[in-house]
């Protein structure tokens, strides 16, 4: 199995050693890099990370943003950094991140600083979104529950103010935690992180027709035991109603009526609107039930209300020179240059998590476990990660294996992408998957 992991090196050597490829050549070292890959019925290997140049790579690199490793490798031309601040990377050594984490903060003389949480049910966009505010993803997101498996925490840092985002499990019911076997830090960290907040960001989706017009009780019950912490309602995913006028409706159920002290005036013919009802959560989940009185749906102290898609930037930005400007005068907590607090192998891990949850049908990927055997630095700087998958079941080999090895083929290239994004630096990852002992 080490001959794939010596052809693929060499075939990235052979790529950036001769420089630029044209669209022609650039195909045909696509079309045979498949035919590196080697498979076996128990066990297969999957080399990702090989760079190709030239107006196929160029195009690519578009998709993951301005500032990305791939624009750097190719030498794009990047925006003005006095309009757009840049965006600290995370190094791929453990040691530095470590001396980075305890390094004195490079404070100005009137700092500012701000904790934030952001709360929510499961799959409500708080990760996307704490990746939009960072400017690049540091954390896992998938359209599966529980991606976010314990805290997570990201760094905003500009001029004097620095926002520090936790972001946070989907509040879960103690039943649900025992009855699906999942971990305690799922139903302890949001709890744990409300205890050093400065504001909570309340996350709704409210393309969920079943969720949306209530806050959840666990969201419900959290909001009531820290009442002295100030909060601001984000109902996310708006670009998925077709309706915008039912916002109305959700805005006021959702905050029972008062936003900041004040009563929202809302016409009576928007809340009765037609094409606007919305199932009760309650004829889908029977062991939903209020906090506190029976009829509370909605949380009436919110201070502020942003309506926005977590994938616009946009809207984002909008969100972000809020939180900015919440920051209050107080010593910084991290140096200007840490982005998060995670280590690289547990971004990597998760990351590549992420693409299993995404690609992997019903429960398989959660049955998955990962082990980091090899994390080094190549010869010309690049990053090897090799990473064993173990699952339980023969059928989730093959399952995972995929069709002439194409699936974890497209996972590891997906992970690679992303962690070369994460890292600004080449990445070889190479993913083999074994039945568990």
């Amino acid at each position: 199995m080490a001959a794939p992991g010596r052809r693929g090196a060499a075939l990235l050597r052979t790529v950036l050693g001769f420089g630029q490829l044209g669209p022609v050549g650039a195909r045909e070292w696509a079309t045979r890099f498949p035919s590196l890959l080697g498979c076996q019925r128990r066990c297969v290997s999957c080399v990702a990370g090989a760079a190709f140049s030239g107006p196929l790579l160029a195009s690519a690199s578009g998709r993951y943003g301005q500032n990305s490793a791939l624009d750097r490798f190719l030498g794009i031309s990047q925006p003005d950094s006095s309009l757009t601040p840049g965006v600290p990377a995370v190094s791929m050594h453990r040691d530095e991140q470590d001396l980075l984490l305890v390094h004195h903060p490079d404070m100005p003389e009137n700092p500012r600083v701000l904790r934030v949480v952001l709360l929510g049910a499961p799959n409500a966009g708080k990760s996307t979104l704490s990746n939009q505010l960072l400017g690049r993803k540091v954390f896992p997101v998938s359209k599966k529950v529980h991606t976010t498996r314990c805290q997570a925490l990201g760094v905003i840092t500009e001029k004097e103010a620095q926002v520090i985002l936790l972001d946070t499990p989907g509040l879960i019911s103690p039943v649900k935690q025992k009855r699906h076997h999942l971990e305690l830090s799922l139903l302890e960290d949001p709890w744990k992180s409300m205890e050093s907040a400065d504001l909570v960001l309340v996350l709704v989706d409210v393309s969920d027709k079943w969720t949306r017009s209530q806050l959840s009780p666990q969201v419900l019950q959290c909001l009531t035991q820290f009442s002295q912490v100030p909060s601001v309602l984000v109902m996310n995913k708006v670009d998925c109603l077709k309706q915008k006028a039912v916002l109305l409706e959700l805005t006021a159920a959702l905050t029972e009526g008062v936003v900041n002290g004040q009563k929202l005036k809302i016409r009576q013919a928007f809340c009765s609107q037609q094409g606007t009802h919305r199932p009760s959560p309650a004829t889908k989940d029977p062991n939903t039930q209020s906090v506190g009185s029976p009829q509370r749906i909605g949380w009436p102290h919110f201070q502020e209300i942003f309506m926005l898609s977590a994938l616009s930037q946009e809207d984002v930005k909008t969100l972000k020179q809020y939180l900015l400007a919440q920051a209050r005068p107080g010593p910084w907590e991290f140096h200007s240059e840490v982005l998060t607090s995670q280590m690289p192998e547990e971004i990597c891990a998760n990351i590549i998590r992420e693409k299993l949850l995404e690609h992997l049908p019903q429960e398989v990927p959660y049955s998955v476990q990962q082990r980091t055997v090899v994390w080094e630095e190549g010869p010309s700087g690049e990053l090897v990660i090799v990473q064993k998958l173990l699952v339980p079941k023969e059928s989730h080999v093959r399952i995972l294996i995929g069709p002439k090895g194409h699936l974890i083929s497209q996972i590891a290239t997906e992970a690679s992408r992303d962690l070369m994004d994460i890292f600004l630096c080449e990445v070889q990852l190479r993913l083999s998957v074994k039945l568990l002992d």
